[in-house]
């Protein structure tokens, strides 16, 4: 088995301070790129609301995801997996969407899909309306 590393998490890795936490989730199967055999030789294909985002390269698997709410004292990651589930740090099972995900975290409802945030701070929404245009 070997484990590879999208450049821009080795960027995220040398560019953390001493001082910061870095989260690395590793998943079996979930965590292989599109299209890619698993070892029982199947192809993982994306599914539910993250699909397309997925489908069309706005989304990637191994992508990190996060949201803050400052006034709340919330915060959570999540990582995306190639079959268009999140993985939300401290949960014990992955989400099929991003607001199922989201209201696990907040215990509330939530729209996740103007929560969450990718790593240069778009929205899932604003990824979504990007989707939309193309």
């Amino acid at each position: 088995m070997s484990l590879h590393f999208d450049s821009s998490l080795v960027a995220r890795l040398a560019a953390a301070g001493p001082d910061e936490t870095v989260h690395i989730t590793l998943s079996v199967d979930a965590a292989a790129p599109e299209g890619s055999a698993s070892e029982e030789g199947r192809t993982v294909v994306p599914q539910g609301p993250l699909a397309d985002l997925l489908l069309k390269g706005l989304l990637s698997a191994g992508e990190t995801l996060s949201f803050q709410q400052r006034r709340a004292g919330r915060e959570a990651v999540a990582t995306v997996t190639a079959d268009g589930r999140l993985i939300v740090e401290g949960q014990a099972a992955p989400f099929a969407s991003p607001s199922k995900a989201a209201s696990a975290v907040t215990g509330t409802a939530s729209n996740g899909w103007t929560l969450w945030r990718t790593a240069d701070g778009r929205t899932l929404d604003a990824l979504r309306q990007q989707l939309q245009q193309s």
